[in-house]
């Protein structure tokens, strides 16, 4: 039994454990400031900067806050201009493409490779500017960021997922080392650097959380303990880019500039500033980066009978306020290694149509296999059935799984792929590219799944 990823990449940073909890961190003994948060000598000589994700009388539960304590602060910096607006990266055209069919996309291949500014926004929903909805980005990881620069996105919350690959993440709170099979959230407005580990490439998605914040879903009649656990959650501890001198924080801001680039309304913008990023001696609070192992997860399934709804697989909800009750902006959902012991029942799911969008994409959860870690992937780059599309099997694959043994359970999901299931409340309008490239109607969804 494997409760963990048996990562060809090994860990090399150090964590906090636990998701909703108030942490603390020190890159210095004693950097974070004593009772008061805000005091006129703050330790190592640093500033004080508050980071707020929610507002500021949000219930006690739910309110997200940080303080930081940074050598210089992020306030002096050029003015923000458009950062190469002439690329479709940078200055993407909204999506627009909307019709009642599923989507199914056996590899990016116009995706182009590059850099973590060179995402591809494949669709969304709702805006941006006002805070509705979510956008699902791509990226083809092949080189690292430019030096002296870094991103972050001022229109959601991020969550990251590699599909094959690594990626080594430093943000203004500290250090990821996030490999497939495992996802990162990075708060809004948190400023960070990519690059790949030992060079190799990396692929994957993003997405883009543009109201409230990704949480743990509630375990109502299921009880105490199942799905994620808030403990196997790890979260960076302080980073700081410099040392002391004479008690005194001193950052490594290099020999020139750095540049922040940030996105804003899906496009991309950037200013300069002297001073690094990464100068905070010690952080305290409830907002912050983290990241999951998928192997963690701990999967409900039927004990005798039929197959259970998919919300039961749920990872992390976005919960839609002001809609029906239990309505989520984004529920994820993962199918990954687990026993299947139902009798007299086929062991694949219901032919479907659901009020939800899905939008489904493979990971890979055993380093081994030899599509790992490159630009080309498989089995397959990702698929969408929209609102009430109907999906399900083929008559072959139908007829395969009517006449299987049911008698003895299986194990699912145990070939080294996992799968992921994002499933939106309002349908996803695909950007022009995504839907010229894809194929409609694809009616296969079944065996690429569940016979790699």
């Amino acid at each position: 039994m494997r409760y963990t990823t048996d990562f060809s990449v090994e860990e090399k940073y150090t964590y906090l454990d636990g998701l909703g909890n108030h942490h603390q961190s020190e890159a210095f003994p004693g950097a974070v400031a004593f009772v008061n948060p805000y005091p006129q000598q703050a330790p190592y000589g640093c500033r004080t900067e508050k980071i707020s994700g929610t507002a500021f009388v949000a219930p006690r539960a739910e309110n997200l806050q940080t303080y930081t304590y940074r050598s210089q602060s992020s306030y002096d910096h050029s003015e923000f201009k458009p950062w190469h607006h002439e690329l479709e990266t940078a200055n993407p055209a909204e999506p627009t493409k909307f019709t009642p069919n599923g989507y199914w996309w056996s590899d990016f291949a116009s995706v182009s490779e590059g850099d973590w500014t060179g995402q591809h926004l494949l669709g969304s929903n709702g805006n941006a500017r006002q805070k509705t909805g979510v956008a699902l980005w791509v990226f083809k990881l092949t080189k690292d960021m430019k030096p002296q620069t870094v991103f972050s996105s001022q229109d959601g919350e991020a969550l990251i997922v590699p599909q094959s690959g690594a990626l080594d993440i430093t943000t203004e709170l500290g250090r990821l080392l996030v490999r497939a099979n495992e996802f990162a959230v990075i708060p809004r407005g948190i400023r960070y650097r990519v690059g790949l580990v030992d060079g190799k490439p990396c692929r994957g998605y993003i997405w883009e959380l543009y109201q409230g914040h990704f949480r743990l879903p509630e375990l109502g009649i299921i009880g105490s303990v199942g799905l994620a656990s808030p403990r196997d959650f790890q979260v960076p501890t302080a980073f700081f880019d410099g040392e002391v001198i004479d008690g005194i924080a001193v950052a490594n801001n290099g020999n020139s500039p750095w540049t922040i680039i940030t996105r804003l309304d899906t496009r991309l913008w950037s200013c300069t500033q002297d001073s690094t990023p990464f100068n905070v001696a010690g952080w305290q609070g409830t907002l912050y980066p983290y990241k999951y192992d998928m192997m963690r997860f701990n999967p409900f399934s039927n004990a005798a009978f039929d197959h259970h709804d998919p919300s039961l697989y749920c990872v992390l909800q976005a919960r839609a306020y002001g809609k029906e009750p239990f309505t989520s902006v984004l529920d994820f959902a993962l199918a990954g290694p687990r026993w299947e012991a139902t009798e007299d029942t086929i062991r694949v799911p219901w032919y479907h149509r659901n009020t939800m969008s899905e939008v489904i994409f493979p990971v890979i959860n055993d380093p081994a296999l030899p599509f790992n870690g490159g630009t080309k992937f498989g089995p397959f780059a990702g698929w969408m059935n929209a609102a009430m599309v109907p999906h399900g099997q083929t008559e072959e694959e139908y007829q395969l799984y009517l006449n299987q043994d049911t008698s003895k359970p299986v194990k699912l999901q145990d070939d080294g792929v996992s799968v992921t299931v994002f499933e939106t409340e309002c349908p996803l309008m695909l950007s022009e590219w995504a839907y010229n490239t894809a194929e409609k109607n694809f009616k296969s969804q079944a065996s690429a799944v569940y016979d790699k």
